[in-house]
């Protein structure tokens, strides 16, 4: 892991060493162990079953999690003491990444041992977990979650479903339907939300069996048909009061730091259904010709390979950046303290922003990617004979799985400037010397003798960018900014393309050391393609918040600042493009 403890959203204001990340050439062998038992699992007895899965035969799907018990692969997240590997975050995201290639069945699995599982592990109490958690991570019951309801998605907190104390003070009576419940009709038990007294948002586990509980019929589907959607029904579903989870009026509390984890596992699962669908619509281009050559020897099909292997490369640096950062801050909590959990959830809190940050911008990616390869198949990739057309109905789920991508938005500057608020992340101070900074003219410029220098010096300069407009948007809205949303989306394209830049950045700068001279041409190429596209996206995110958000003088002087900070010249960007795009053709996958 890495050597320094950063904060969140910490990255905005400072500058990071290469080796203060954590990236994937540094799993350890177990991490590798894992993920290859992941692998050949699927490989072997997933894929052989995926037509049966996809048309809803939910037998081999249990028996399939049962399976994945008996490999350890449903006890990572849990503790030693009920029979868990409690292993770290890292571990954890490369076991969804390696299971992504599954199709539905990773919908199914990461249900299970992420929503499903970690309110228990996380607030349960020991009787909770010793009578629940064994039976879960053997695979002997499958978990599922309740929070969404038929009018309150998004607005978690507007659930109507209610739960009352029955005469004798034994139960609770639940009322109510959960909507769009994954594993509904496979699940043994399940973590529901209601209000107790139609006020106290709260928690319960419920057992499969429940009198009151039943589940309504499989929900007709777009995409991942093989996982199973219901509707439960609660028609005075008796629950033990000694089945509530975690404290009565704190169930948003769980609910909402349960959603970090799950937004980063499933920025790490887009990533394998990524790699999986390019690898394929690379071996296409190979294969296929068209005007006597194969359509991946012509620059269309090349570019198209090239940005999106870039993008992926972007998008797993992130990730695994994200789990060192986390990882890093759990190692240094007391394992058996009493408030071991409450430390543990303080501390993923802390990476919310770049929680959110990788729920939108891998799903993003995988979305390119999956309309490229079909473009890649052609009419092929209608045909539901070929892969590509699969993964383009399961990828559209992802970006409304786990919040969707607007309020992951939403809440990336909404939480920045609440930090800022209280002090605990200085921007305001930041943000006036980069006004300052613009009255004033640079002649710095990028030592070419050092590596990625230029890229350097770009992420360095869209990072004052954003102080810049941030800044203004701040002053000028004051605590009302919550009610600008258009301005707010496009802050958060800001910060999520930095954030992906510089991970890819960093993750190239330590990539170099040791690599052979053709690694070292894929590493730059990527480098310099990520940098290029990202640079882009950021300067027309500023443009658009500047305009949102400034008029007059004040609208010159930043879109003069704008131009200034979002000038980036690449070295040979076609060649690099042309350099990944044969790298990835050659190795017939997604090359890193």
């Amino acid at each position: 892991m890495a050597k320094r403890l950063f904060n969140g959203a910490e990255f905005l204001i400072t500058e990071t060493s290469p080796a203060d990340v954590f990236t994937p050439e540094e799993f350890s062998d177990e991490q590798r162990q894992i993920a290859q038992t992941t692998e050949q699992f699927v490989i072997n007895e997933v894929l052989p079953l995926r037509e049966r899965i996809e048309h809803q035969e939910f037998g081999p799907v249990v028996d399939l999690m049962r399976r994945c018990g008996e490999l350890g692969l449903l006890m990572i997240d849990a503790p030693e003491e009920y029979g868990g590997l409690e292993l770290d975050k890292t571990t954890s995201m490369l076991a969804a990444e390696k299971i992504a290639s599954s199709g539905s069945f990773s919908v199914v699995y990461a249900a299970h041992t992420g929503i499903g599982t970690l309110p228990l592990v996380y607030y349960g109490t020991a009787a909770q977990k010793e009578k629940y958690l064994g039976k879960i991570i053997s695979g002997e019951w499958i978990a599922a979650y309740c929070l969404t309801e038929p009018e309150s998605g998004s607005d978690a907190l507007g659930a109507k479903a209610s739960a009352v104390l029955s005469d004798d003070g034994k139960y609770y009576l639940l009322n109510g339907t959960k909507q769009f419940t994954t594993n509904g009709s496979i699940a043994d038990i399940y973590t529901i939300f209601a209000k107790v007294d139609k006020e106290k948002f709260t928690a319960f586990l419920v057992e499969r069996t429940t009198e009151g509980l039943s589940v309504g019929p499989e929900e007709k589907k777009l995409g991942i048909k093989g996982s199973s959607t219901t509707q439960i029904i609660l028609d005075n579903a008796k629950v033990p009061v000694e089945n509530v989870l975690g404290e009565i009026g704190k169930g948003h509390k769980i609910a909402f730091n349960i959603l970090n984890v799950g937004r980063l596992k499933l920025g790490a699962a887009v990533v394998g259904a990524a790699k999986k669908a390019i690898g394929e619509g690379i071996r296409y281009a190979n294969l296929r010709k068209q005007f006597g050559r194969t359509i991946g020897s012509f620059g269309a099909i090349k570019e198209k390979i090239a940005d999106r292997c870039a993008d992926i490369f972007a998008a797993e640096s992130l990730v695994y950046r994200i789990t060192g950062m986390i990882d890093d801050r759990l190692a240094t909590l007391p394992q058996g303290a009493p408030d071991y959990y409450v430390a543990y959830q303080q501390a993923v809190e802390e990476y919310a922003i770049e929680c959110a940050i990788a729920k939108v911008y891998c799903s993003e990616a995988l979305a390119q990617v999956a309309d490229d390869v079909v473009q890649i198949f052609g009419g092929y990739g209608f045909i539901q004979e070929y892969p590509a057309e699969a993964y383009y109905r399961d990828e559209r789920i992802n970006r409304i799985f786990e919040g969707t991508n607007e309020i992951n938005r939403l809440l990336i500057p909404g939480i920045i400037l609440e930090r800022t608020m209280k002090g605990a992340i200085p921007l305001q101070s930041k943000a006036m010397k980069a006004f300052e900074a613009l009255m004033s003219p640079s002649f710095e410029e990028a030592d070419d003798t050092v590596a990625f220098a230029a890229e350097k010096r770009a992420v360095a300069n869209l990072k004052q960018a954003f102080l810049v407009v941030a800044g203004n948007a701040a002053q000028r809205y004051q605590a009302k900014i919550r009610e600008e949303q258009e301005l707010l989306l496009a802050l958060a394209d800001m910060v999520l393309n930095i954030f992906a830049m510089e991970s890819a950045l960093l993750r190239g700068e330590k990539m170099l050391q040791g690599a052979s001279e053709a690694k070292r041409d894929a590493v730059a190429a990527a480098v310099t393609v990520c940098t290029f596209e990202g640079n882009e996206k950021v300067a027309k995110a500023a443009k658009k918040a500047a305009f949102y958000a400034a008029e007059g003088d004040t609208l010159t002087m930043i879109l003069s600042g704008i131009r200034r900070y979002t000038k980036y010249l690449p070295a040979n960007l076609l060649q690099a493009k042309r350099t990944l795009a044969n790298a990835a053709l050659e190795a017939e996958r997604y090359v890193f």
